[in-house]
This record gives C-alpha cells, structure tokens and sequence, in this order.
C-alpha cells in the first residue's frame, strides 16, 4: 500500500494490521447500527461509534478504544510488522468516517431514518473493504487530495 513508511525505525509509524482490526470492529458496530436504528440503542450506538471517529481524526487513529484492543489483545500475538504506515491517512479516514457517521446520526435523529442508513451502511462498506482486503478508502482519498494540492 502507498500509504507506508519505509523504515520500520520512523517513530510516528503506525502497525499498518492496527487499522484493519479496528475496521473489523467498527463493522461490526455499524451492522448492530443498521439492525437497531432508528431505535435508540442503535441511534446511540451509532452516536458512540462517532465518537470513535472523532478521536481517530483529532488524535490519529492509534489513540482510538480499538486501538487499545488491537495493542492488548491482537498485537502480542502478532509477529512485529514489516513496515509501519503512515498515521495520516488513517487519520483522515477516521475524519471521512465521521462525517458519515454525523450524516447518519442526523438523518436517525431528524426521522430521515432512509438518510440515516445509507450514510451508515456507507460508513459500513469502507469500514469492511479494509477490514476484509486492507483497502483503506479513507487512506486512498487522502493521498488523492494531497496529490491535487501539492
């Protein structure tokens, strides 16, 4: 992916498989959305899961609760990676995924609950195409962005 750091001694690399766990997670979380909302369990679920996002975007994905899983749970069982990625399109990502999570969470609570599951089942498959193929949709759309601004 063009989104990684050479060396795996840069610093602010971040373990490339840490993003693709929390895109598992976060699948799940958006499924159990899209089969409780617009209930308010699901409409909250949905309003925790951006949380999530916000963090990732202000704070860089590795600072996340699925982050923590993936160092305590996932990561000592790993061997240690080939390369470390690139935090900032991770970020950016987990900016997108607000955006859509914020969309849904506006449609839910306005009773455009069709608005509400299209942005979340939107949300759902970028969130599976990394969690399934590592392709970071996000992490793409960054490095698009930045090729057209510099």
């Amino acid at each position: 992916m063009s989104t990684t750091v050479q060396s795996p001694h840069v610093a602010t690399g971040i373990d490339p498989r840490g993003p693709q766990v929390a895109a598992a997670l976060t699948s799940v979380v958006l499924v159990v959305v899209l089969l409780l909302a617009p209930a308010p369990v699901g409409v909250a679920l949905l309003a925790a899961q951006a949380l999530v996002f916000a963090v990732g975007a202000t704070r860089g994905a590795q600072h996340t609760p699925y982050s923590r899983v993936f160092r305590t749970v996932v990561r000592p069982r790993l061997s240690p990676p080939a390369e470390l990625e690139d935090p900032a399109p991770p970020r950016f990502a987990q900016a997108v995924g607000l955006g859509f999570a914020l969309v849904g969470l506006a449609g839910f609570l306005l009773g455009a609950d069709l608005l509400g599951q299209v942005a979340t089942g939107l949300a759902l498959v970028a969130a599976l195409l990394n969690a399934v193929f590592r392709f970071c949709l996000g992490c793409e759309m960054y490095l698009l962005v930045k090729r057209f601004t510099h």
